[in-house]
């Protein structure tokens, strides 16, 4: 990809760093880069080259739905990139188009259907009664994030996927580790590879398993001959590390809840409006640092007014699709009443999040319970002191330090 090769004049390349912003704010670059215009070009901290960006709601779900945009050639490519690490691997779902990526998403579809979903409602609910539990009786102050909202998603969506209780706390290691550009790309990578590992002895013993969580379901496909057991690992592991984004993104709804008491006094109020409440905090909570996979372009395509050509590296930004003023009013105010909310926080097109149901569910089920089970939560120190995460691909306070 070389500008002598595009013939139209090119807006500028803008270095985009990794920044480790405070509290909830809007990452200031993003907010230029969708100033300047609905297609820019940017460069990330790691990999090579230039990527065009992608900002506006209705582009980012073109772009994310549109067969001339795929995954899989990014396998041959150096793509400019925010990590280190998270290097394209080959057979990776993360970077599989149609129809293998549908072949392998759909072995365990099953596990994150309305049903599937509803099957570890019941049990999640009584793990999160039980952390509630532990927080009062040990009494205030206490970290939130350590008491509650770190261990609660480990806890579901490792009942989801079928990984043993006991195994947990390596389970939340490794993906934090993987989740992080602080220790270096080899140690993310060896992180990847040990859950990998452990994936593939979970999976293997369960070929002949009639169970409903995903490794079962992944371990009946790998017996059927349906998908390899590459495969199914890869599967597993991408999972397993999206259902820890829960945290982060907890943490936030809960930051801006603590910080923004009235809202929080409007939901104890009026219980019924919650799940609304909860969709326009996901759209608005800065759940990421920049942008994540790329996409390339397969032939020439035009996006207001804009060729981007066949090979150009493409990435979307979904947080800025979910402040795109054209489709929210007021996109920087948190608005429960917000309807109808058609937010991209989730994805859009074949890689929309699977557990994107789940996360739902967990979200009302921590929101409904603290809210209600400590009235008084409030931080135990000023907003400024919370401490966010640094180096982290995922935004979310390190802790949240509260009393009641």
């Amino acid at each position: 990809m070389t500008e002598e090769t595009l013939t139209e004049t090119l807006p500028p390349v803008r270095n985009w760093p990794a920044l480790d912003l405070p509290g909830t704010d809007f990452d200031p670059v993003l907010r230029e880069l969708m100033a300047e215009g609905p297609v820019t070009r940017i460069k990330l901290p790691n990999g090579e080259g230039w990527a065009w960006l992608v900002t506006r709601h209705d582009d980012v779900r073109l772009v994310t739905n549109d067969p001339r945009f795929g995954r899989e050639a990014v396998m041959d490519r150096q793509v400019t990139r925010l990590a280190p690490h998270f290097i394209p691997a080959r057979g990776a779902v993360g970077f599989l188009d149609p129809p293998d990526h549908t072949r392998l998403r759909r072995t365990v579809a099953a596990a994150f259907t309305a049903r599937g979903v509803e099957r570890v409602r019941e049990r999640s609910r009584r793990m999160l009664e039980e952390l509630v539990d532990a927080m009062l009786s040990q009494g205030p102050p206490a970290d939130l994030t350590t008491a509650v909202l770190g261990p609660f998603p480990i806890a579901v969506i490792c009942e989801l996927m079928g990984v043993p209780a006991a195994d947990r706390e390596a389970m939340h290691t490794w993906t934090q580790l993987i989740l992080s550009s602080a220790h270096g790309a080899d140690v993310s990578e060896r992180a990847k590879q040990e859950m990998s590992a452990y994936f593939s002895d979970l999976i293997g013993l369960r070929e002949d398993s009639t169970g409903e969580d995903v490794a079962s379901l992944l371990g009946a496909a790998v017996g059927r001959r349906e998908v390899t057991l590459d495969e199914a690992v890869g599967l597993a592991v991408l999972l397993q590390i999206g259902g820890e984004a829960v945290t982060n993104n907890s943490g936030q709804m809960f930051h801006v809840l603590l910080t923004r008491p009235e809202l929080a006094e409007r939901l104890r109020a009026e219980p019924e409006i919650r799940p609304r409440a909860i969709d326009e905090l996901l759209r608005w909570i800065p759940h990421r640092n920049a942008v994540g996979l790329s996409r390339i372009a397969l032939e020439d395509v035009e996006i207001r007014g804009v060729r981007i050509r066949a090979g150009d590296a493409v990435y979307v930004s979904y947080l800025a699709a979910n402040r795109d003023p054209e489709v929210f009013a007021d996109p920087d105010a948190i608005d429960f009443s917000r309807s109808p909310n058609p937010h991209v926080s989730f994805g859009f097109g074949p890689h929309y999040c699977p557990g994107a149901m789940l996360a739902r569910l967990e979200s009302e089920l921590l929101v409904g319970t603290l809210l209600d089970r400590v009235p008084g939560l409030r931080l135990a120190v000023p907003p400024e002191e919370v401490p966010f995460k640094k180096g982290a691909l995922i935004r979310g306070p390190e802790a949240l330090p509260v009393t009641w």
